[in-house]
């Protein structure tokens, strides 16, 4: 084998093995697809789950934010009927965008059964890898001056990011201190960098 073949093979084994390390880790097709995950507030209908690549439209079932009172009985006849409890807002924001474009709300409930949970209503984000969702006490900034202080201070996983787009619930812990933490991102762990965040506001 001559010199420049030699050298030609080397490299073209190279770049297998840099493929083969780097498509796993960074996994560029999600840039492409979407998964789609629609949820109801506890104690309503089961979740949606659709996933879609670049060509394939995805449509999402309405969901409803709760209200911070309870709705008005309504009178039935002569007999009232009780009122159904609706969850109360501790804190809500919007999300803005960090190093992916990111949208939607973020809202922190207190549920009629005493337990607490961040619904998150109409995200619409980029797919990656290793996505979690954390409460943190991190200020929200914007631009890159705001894409990788969630890891500084203080944080909580509330757990994997279920999917790109739509509406879900992540449960609070009843040990978690509420009043330490001012703001929510949607945070890439493998690569320590915000997706978008919203500071959370009562």
């Amino acid at each position: 084998m001559t010199p420049n073949r030699t050298v030609i093979a080397v490299a073209a084994g190279a770049a297998v093995v840099a493929a083969a390390v780097a498509l796993p880790l960074f996994q560029p097709w999600r840039v492409f697809t979407d998964t789609v995950v629609d949820e109801a507030l506890p104690g309503g209908p089961p979740a949606t789950v659709s996933t879609a690549g670049p060509a394939t439209p995805v449509t999402a079932s309405p969901s409803v934010m709760p209200s911070s009172s309870p709705a008005p009985p309504t009178i039935s006849g002569d007999r009232p009927s009780t009122p159904a409890q609706a969850p109360v807002t501790l804190g809500q924001g919007r999300l803005i965008s960090h190093e992916h474009d990111t949208s939607g709300t973020v809202a922190i409930l207190r549920l009629p059964n005493g337990s607490r949970t961040l619904r998150i209503e109409g995200l619409d984000t980029s797919d990656g890898p290793d996505l979690k969702v954390w409460l943190s006490d991190a200020p929200v900034r914007e631009g890159k001056a705001g894409w990788h202080v969630f890891d500084d201070g203080k944080y909580h996983n509330l757990g994997k990011l279920k999917g790109n787009k739509g509406s879900q619930n992540y449960p609070i812990p009843a040990d978690v201190d509420l009043s330490t933490f001012s703001s929510v991102t949607i945070w890439c762990d493998r690569f320590n960098v915000s997706f978008g965040a919203a500071e959370l506001k009562t």
